[in-house]
């Protein structure tokens, strides 16, 4: 459900000219100036033609921007969901499970694991069409980031959020995220689920393989992802705007290594499927396409149909600004100078 978009987002883009208006705006009041100072003394020069002023260029420029924007904005053209219905489409309904503790900011997969792992995700929703989707962060607990939707810009905005600071407790419990996992997908028989885990495998908190084949028994299949290097990496962290590296109670470094076997038997015990992620392919697609030959169920969901354009709106704006922009001259008028709306007597 979308209930704001742009019908021609491309135009957005022309927004970029604007500082280069504005920096073109600078270069000439600094070259008018310097050609000004050629004549002599400033002082004798601003009484010489005592018209010039420096503030209405800048309004002027202000107003012209501000109409240009507008006129962006509308040929963009906004618009606001009108109407709502229910729309059944064809797909599968996918969770993913993000280890968002400390040591997925390793950086043996660049730029960061995290980082990583959430561009992999932003783009498999991008490609979305009829699937539903749900996110799943967890550390040493599990949370729901997203519920499961088919809101795709919803799901992008939320995903942008994720870091290692929203889960409280510390720890990697892949087992919590699988049991928050199968209570989170739409309830009825028959329906294609399927959970993908995003991890370097160090779970500590519970057994994730007894939750794969409860998983498994309700129908879910769970796919997993190995991120990380087995040979272990330090953990950085940014401490008083300085890198240093996570240590443990006793001041040791910690080294975070990725823990294959864990995460192997996840997957079989859920009918699912390995892969270990590289900096050049995360392995999202891979499964992704795997999920796509699931069966594909009738999904419903609300979302808006109809859309209200709403660019008359900045239509009206830019024109009254241009107006205005009119009547405001470069130069003082001294006929309207001297002319006085109220008198006083002193």
């Amino acid at each position: 459900m979308q209930l704001f978009r742009f019908a021609n987002p491309d135009f957005l883009y022309l927004l970029l000219l604007l500082p280069v208006i504005l920096i073109l705006f600078i270069i000439d009041c600094i070259r008018k100036k310097r050609a000004l100072l050629r004549f002599g003394n400033s002082g004798l020069v601003k009484s010489l033609i005592p018209e010039m002023s420096r503030i209405r260029p800048l309004i002027k420029i202000i107003l012209q921007i501000t109409a240009i924007s507008a006129g962006i904005i509308m040929l963009a053209r906004p618009q606001f969901g009108s109407k709502i219905e229910d729309v059944k489409k064809q797909g599968v309904e996918v969770i993913i499970a993000l280890d968002v503790s400390n040591s997925m900011l390793a950086e043996d997969i660049q730029p960061d694991r995290l980082t990583r792992a959430k561009q992999a995700i932003s783009r498999l929703v991008d490609n979305l069409d009829n699937d539903k989707i749900g996110l799943i962060v967890f550390a040493g607990d599990a949370y729901t980031q997203i519920p499961v939707t088919t809101d795709y810009v919803s799901a992008k905005m939320f995903l942008s959020t994720i870091n290692p600071d929203m889960v409280p407790k510390q720890g990697t419990a892949i087992g919590a995220a699988i049991s928050l996992g199968i209570r989170s997908f739409s309830p009825g028989e028959g329906k294609s689920k399927a959970m993908i885990i995003i991890t370097d495998g160090e779970n500590h908190e519970d057994d994730p393989v007894k939750n794969a084949e409860e998983a498994s028994k309700a129908g879910i299949v769970i796919h997993t992802i190995g991120i990380g290097s087995t040979e272990g990496v330090p953990v950085p962290m940014l401490i008083n705007g300085k890198k240093e590296y996570l240590k443990d109670r006793d001041g040791n470094t910690v080294i975070t290594k990725l823990d294959e076997d864990i995460l192997k038997k996840i997957a079989i015990s859920a009918s699912g499927s390995y892969v270990r992620a590289s900096n050049s392919n995360i392995g999202l697609d891979e499964i992704f396409s795997e999920i796509k030959k699931m069966k594909k169920q009738e999904l419903e969901s609300s979302m808006y149909t109809e859309y209200n354009d709403q660019f008359q709106i900045f239509a009206a704006i830019a024109l009254f600004i241009l107006l205005v922009d009119f009547m405001v001259m470069d130069r003082k008028n001294r006929k309207l100078a001297n002319l006085r709306l109220f008198k006083f007597k002193v």
